[in-house]
C-alpha cells in the first residue's frame, strides 16, 4: 500500500459514514410518523458495509515492502456500501381511536425506530467520519514532510 492509497481508503470511509449519518437522520425524522397499516409504516433503515480488498483492485500488487508496508491480498483498500436494509423488528401498535391515521379498530402503527439507539449511532458515525478526516490530514502532513527532506 502506498501513502497515496490512504486518501482513497479514508475517502471511502467518509463516504460510508456520510451515508450512515443520512440513514440515521432519516430514521430520526420518521420516528413518530403514524400510519393506519403495517404496510404503510416507515421501518428503520441501516446501511450494510463491506471491506474492499486490495487484491480485488490490483491482483498483481506487491505492496511497498521496502517502506514498511506489507504486500499481499490481506490489505484493505476501503469500504463499500452493499445496500440498505430495513429493520424487521416489530412495529409499535398503539390504541388511539381519535387519531386521524387510526384504522377501523382504533389502532395506529408507529415505526420501529429507537431514537436513543439512533442518536448513539449518529455520534458513532460522526466520530468515525472525523477520524477519517484526521487520517487524511496526517497523511497530508507526512507527504509534505517527505517533500522537505531533500531541501536541507
Amino acid at each position: 500500500m502506498s501513502l497515496g492509497n490512504i486518501f482513497d481508503i479514508a475517502g471511502s470511509g467518509m463516504t460510508a459514514q456520510s451515508l450512515r449519518l443520512n440513514t440515521t437522520a432519516s430514521n430520526i425524522a420518521n420516528a413518530e410518523t403514524a400510519s393506519s397499516s403495517t404496510e404503510g409504516t416507515y421501518r428503520a433503515r441501516k446501511p450494510v458495509f463491506a471491506a474492499i480488498q486490495q487484491s480485488m483492485i490490483n491482483p498483481d500488487s506487491q505492496g511497498m515492502q521496502g517502506m514498511g508496508f506489507n504486500g499481499g491480498s490481506g490489505e484493505g483498500a476501503g469500504v463499500r456500501v452493499d445496500g440498505i436494509v430495513e429493520s424487521d423488528a416489530e412495529l409499535q401498535m398503539r390504541y388511539e381511536p381519535n387519531h386521524p391515521a387510526a384504522n377501523e379498530d382504533g389502532y395506529v402503527f408507529y415505526p420501529n425506530v429507537n431514537v436513543v439507539e439512533e442518536m448513539a449511532d449518529m455520534m458513532s458515525s460522526s466520530r468515525s467520519f472525523q477520524m477519517n478526516v484526521d487520517i487524511m490530514n496526517t497523511a497530508k502532513s507526512m507527504m509534505q514532510r517527505i517533500l522537505t527532506l531533500g531541501q536541507q
